[in-house]
């Protein structure tokens, strides 16, 4: 299938490899689409796996609904749910990295009857970093998102000049070039930047719907030099993980799918084979 539809929403998705094989769900973050695992996705279909790459609400052209409240995240949790339906599957292995991984966290938590594991990329636990905001550096990490909560400008700022701002942040973070250059030019489509920062303005919104303790086996791949995310909160992670648990340093920044597609396809089939194994 390459699209699926929630109400009257109709999101883009990438399905790949084998109908019958274990299913694994690759959910980005901003401002990126679904080509973030274009070089995940192949090794994941090699070693068995069906990959479902869905482009999120917000992203995809079809499902960009203007309120903020429409990005909340029972509203995002639900869309993986639909996604699920959709591909007929019953359980799947779910992948976030930023915002993604936000969405991976609460659902990992909030609808463990549909999840075989959770493999969250670069983004620790919502609550970790809560925690952290007070004892650590994590609050002028997240500066940005204070920012983003503003009306228009950040749109504004960041699309000036054929959206040289937001190519030059994504560059100086580490993300490589011609991603920066396929990011921006998708941000750069009509309303997209706004519902893309949607996900940020919905913050204030979430009420008591976020992510709890997971008791699904969980993996967290981290860059050591991430400049988003403190080493206080990476550490604190562990402690909202009930399931198996393994923390994964890699030799990255922010951007693991594009940057270490290798290690996060062989720690997502870890996971895929010792839950085909029945590992407890």
């Amino acid at each position: 299938m390459d699209t699926f539809r929630r109400g009257d929403l109709t999101f883009d998705v990438r399905d790949s490899g084998p109908a019958d094989g274990p299913v694994v769900v690759l959910l980005h973050g901003f401002p990126q689409d679904g080509t973030a695992y274009d070089a995940v996705t192949p090794l994941l279909v090699a070693g068995g796996a069906r990959v479902l790459v869905p482009d999120q609400r917000g992203y995809s052209p079809g499902a960009r609904p203007t309120a903020r409240s429409a990005y909340v995240p029972r509203e995002v949790v639900d869309d993986v749910v639909a996604l699920l339906d959709a591909a007929g599957v019953e359980r799947a292995h779910l992948v976030g990295h930023d915002w993604g991984g936000v969405v991976a966290w609460t659902f990992g938590s909030r609808r463990a009857d549909r999840t075989l594991s959770l493999t969250a990329l670069s983004t620790p636990h919502p609550a970790a970093m809560v925690s952290s905001l007070t004892r650590s550096t994590q609050a002028l990490r997240s500066s940005y998102m204070a920012a983003f909560q503003l009306p228009r400008l950040p749109e504004r700022v960041l699309l000036a000049d054929d959206g040289a701002r937001l190519r030059r942040a994504l560059t100086s973070s580490g993300l490589s070039s011609d991603r920066a250059d396929h990011y921006t030019r998708r941000m750069q489509e009509p309303g997209a930047l706004t519902t893309a920062l949607n996900w940020y303005r919905a913050i204030p919104l979430g009420g008591s719907y976020g992510a709890g303790t997971v008791h699904v086996p969980t993996a967290f791949v981290y860059g050591k030099r991430d400049p988003f995310f403190s080493p206080t909160a990476v550490r604190a992670t562990a402690r909202y993980v009930r399931g198996r648990f393994r923390a994964v340093a890699v030799e990255s920044g922010h951007w693991v799918p594009e940057q270490e597609p290798g290690r996060v396809a062989d720690v997502v089939l870890g996971l895929v084979r010792s839950e085909a194994a029945g590992a407890p």
